[in-house]
């Protein structure tokens, strides 16, 4: 159980979907309930499916293109570090990568719950990056099924949060949902200097002084 909360707390405190909330209620308030609560099943679906992705495949990705574990958290630490800045300063949409153009695009297309709801606005390079470091720390099975659970919990959060996101912003306010928002930005501010921190220290112990020739 703890494994699994910390698992739960570190991954929802990436993806923040509360940070979503004004986007999902401007792309949807011509919709009906129904059509609303379509978009926000399959867009949990699909955060599900991408974090799978992330945490099972991303390793061979990093294999590929020849990126060590810890350079791959060393980037995603400060692109988390990034997005908990953007959540204290209120720039969800830019923080997210979802800029004005995409937003309209979306607004002429019928199925939104892909693009930009999944990706890039809430599975992002953060919660992407996240994962595949997660995969490096927790290699027994029991704790990737943990993991796995932990990732479907998110997103049936991310089902609740989206499907109730016009009656959360009207309960909350703008001003109850950065409050929230910027409480989130330090838990991920933090848990990006984390892996920064740690992937450094990984790097220097695995350096051999003894063969580095200082002058005298």
């Amino acid at each position: 159980m703890e494994l699994f909360i910390k698992i739960f707390v570190a991954i929802f405190s990436v993806i923040n979907p509360l940070g979503a909330v004004p986007i999902f209620v401007g792309l949807t308030q011509d919709d009906s309930n129904r059509e609303r609560q379509r978009i926000s099943f399959w867009t949990a679906i699909n955060v599900f499916i991408i974090l799978l992705i992330s945490f099972f495949v991303g390793q061979y990705a990093l294999a590929f293109f020849g990126i060590s574990i810890d350079a791959l958290r060393i980037a995603g630490g400060f692109i988390i570090v990034n997005s908990g800045f953007s959540l204290l300063n209120r720039k969800f949409t830019k923080g997210r990568g979802v800029h004005k153009e995409v937003e309209n695009d979306a607004q002429k297309r019928n199925d939104i719950a892909l693009t930009p709801l999944a990706i890039p606005m809430l599975a992002g390079p953060g919660s992407i990056s996240l994962l595949i470091a997660m995969h490096q720390d927790y290699q027994q099975i029991d704790e990737q099924i943990i993991t796995c659970v932990a990732m479907a919990a998110v997103a049936a959060v991310i089902f609740l949060v989206m499907r109730s996101a016009h009656y959360l912003s009207r309960i909350l306010g703008a001003s109850g949902i950065v409050a929230i928002s910027r409480i989130i930005g330090f838990i991920v501010i933090a848990i990006g200097v984390q892996y920064i921190s740690s992937s450094i220290v990984n790097i220097v112990e695995g350096i051999d002084f003894s063969n580095i020739n200082l002058p005298k």
